[in-house]
């Protein structure tokens, strides 16, 4: 592992604007543990609380990112719109640069309604926005003369994450890749470049998808045939990781009241980046991840919770074996 202490990282992938909206009202437990069943047409139905935040994969790792003292970047397509002007906002307010977002008066930024229930789950009612074609995003990629890490996701393209695969290896930088749906619909092909992925995050169903059933560790253990390190989570059941050497498997960081499950994932990735970046071990990484997350779900979207440099961290409970 490099120990550059101070690496420069670009996120790149979708950005929204959240609305999240809690109510009592909103109880799956309510109609038989299927939610917002009763919500019907022509009422209007009261909310506790209304809450503003900016979301979307990329954003949150910049944020977690810059948050502990990297040189974090934030790379999409955004227009002139109230949400595309708040996100921006945010990510120039955490320190984030944002001179390779593609903002154009015809674009608009992803916007997301999130109905919050009292358990922390949550429906999400979400306008998709603008993207990036390939010849925009193949101009932002030009403009990359230095990166360390390279973390996509949601580029609702398969093309354009090849692509960045390609530049990855021309800057001899390193790609962390946690896939969303779309790079997800064609296994066989992510398959293929994953050789040149230095780290896999996926989620247990996800992992399953592209490896086959299996347990976490069974599924980690068969994700290292394609790539260096694996981190497969599970949830509140926590993850499972390995760098190839050793393999970890932790639960929850603590137990906190979750509030909000939204950025969970992107927390954990991110966090985990923030260490192994510089040069930290795996157990180190995870515990961080770990953290990391735990404080998000704590809190009302997904940056609120996101852990600062000098955070206090305690030990968690974890085993670790040989692969």
């Amino acid at each position: 592992m490099s120990q550059n202490q101070n690496p420069t990282i670009y996120a790149l992938g979708k950005a929204t604007q959240d609305v999240f909206l809690r109510s009592d009202e909103f109880d799956p437990k309510t109609e038989g543990k299927v939610a917002y069943t009763h919500l019907p047409l022509g009422e209007k139905i009261d909310v506790e609380e209304a809450f503003f935040a900016t979301g979307g994969n990329a954003t949150n790792v910049a944020v977690t990112l810059a948050r502990q003292g990297i040189d974090a970047h934030f790379v999409w397509a955004l227009g002139e719109d109230p949400a595309s002007q708040s996100i921006l906002a945010d990510m120039q307010a955490e320190g984030v640069q944002t001179d390779l977002v593609d903002q154009r008066p015809e674009y608009k930024a992803s916007f997301s309604t999130v109905l919050l229930s009292p358990d922390g789950e949550r429906t999400i009612l979400n306008f998709r926005g603008s993207g990036m074609d390939e010849d925009s995003f193949s101009k932002a990629l030009h403009r990359i003369d230095k990166a360390d890490w390279l973390y996509p996701s949601s580029l609702r393209n398969y093309q354009l994450l090849d692509m960045l695969v390609k530049k990855a290896k021309a800057l001899d930088a390193k790609v962390m890749l946690n896939p969303a749906g779309s790079e997800l619909a064609h296994p066989d092909k992510l398959k293929k470049i994953l050789e040149d992925i230095e780290v896999l995050c996926l989620n247990k169903e996800e992992m399953q998808s592209v490896v086959g059933k299996g347990s976490l560790e069974e599924l980690v253990k068969k994700g290292l045939d394609l790539c260096p390190v694996v981190i497969v989570s599970d949830g509140p059941n926590g993850v499972c990781a390995s760098d190839g050497k050793t393999i970890i498997k932790a639960g929850m960081y603590e137990e906190v009241p979750v509030i909000d499950r939204t950025g969970a994932g992107d927390a954990f990735a991110s966090g985990f980046l923030s260490k192994w970046s510089r040069g930290s071990s795996l157990r180190d990484a995870v515990i961080f991840g770990s953290a990391n997350s735990t404080s998000v779900v704590s809190k009302i979207g997904a940056k609120a919770g996101i852990l600062r440099t000098g955070a206090k961290l305690h030990d968690m409970q974890l085993e670790e074996h040989d692969v």
